[in-house]
């Protein structure tokens, strides 16, 4: 018997991020390579971009950790529809998936490195999320994410404050920090 997909909580007014060059910039040029140094990320992996929008970290993420399976994961097919225009242009190759991070479809112990630039900040249901990412992790797989600070600095209105409701991962363990991000491993 198939397990039943967790409950997906409605979204509010889904409203993509604006397509800013300057910003998407610094992501690319500036913030992927000081994180993959800061953090010490692993080259060769499987890698997960959750909430990838256009595109714009994945070249990035290619090029810093030359992974064996690139994966970006968004829930608007439009934006999905512009990451692969993009990466066709930038000779990345990447697999685009349209999901929801709070039900992934992929299977258990899927990747070594699931990164997500905030998605999980900006969606009801955190919990749901966090535990999926839990479940496509290997054992001993990073999560890469955020911290508070960073989403505070990169989307003040939209953050209002919000947590993550980390208690729902228990086996996510802090093993580094690094300016703006923590690296969290699978125990």
């Amino acid at each position: 018997m198939a397990p039943t997909p967790p409950t997906i909580p409605p979204e509010p007014a889904y409203r993509p991020f604006p397509d800013i060059a300057r910003r998407n910039y610094l992501q690319r040029h500036v913030e992927i390579p000081v994180m993959v140094r800061a953090l010490g990320l692993p080259g060769g992996g499987r890698v997960l971009e959750v909430g990838c929008g256009r595109g714009v970290g994945l070249s990035a993420l290619a090029r810093a950790l030359r992974p064996a399976l690139l994966v970006g994961l968004d829930v608007d097919p439009a934006l999905l529809a512009e990451a692969g225009t993009r990466l066709d242009r930038e000779g990345v190759t990447a697999q685009l998936e349209r999901g929801d991070v709070r039900a992934l479809p992929f299977g258990d112990a899927s990747f070594d490195l699931v990164i997500d630039f905030g998605t999980c900040y900006h969606i009801a249901g955190a919990s749901a999320a966090l535990r999926q990412i839990v479940r496509v992790l290997a054992p001993g797989g990073l999560f890469v994410s955020e911290t508070v600070s960073s989403q505070i600095l990169s989307h003040p209105w939209r953050t209002r404050g919000r947590r993550l409701p980390w208690s729902s991962a228990p086996e996510l363990r802090v093993v580094r920090r690094g300016l703006l991000w923590k690296a969290r491993r699978r125990v």
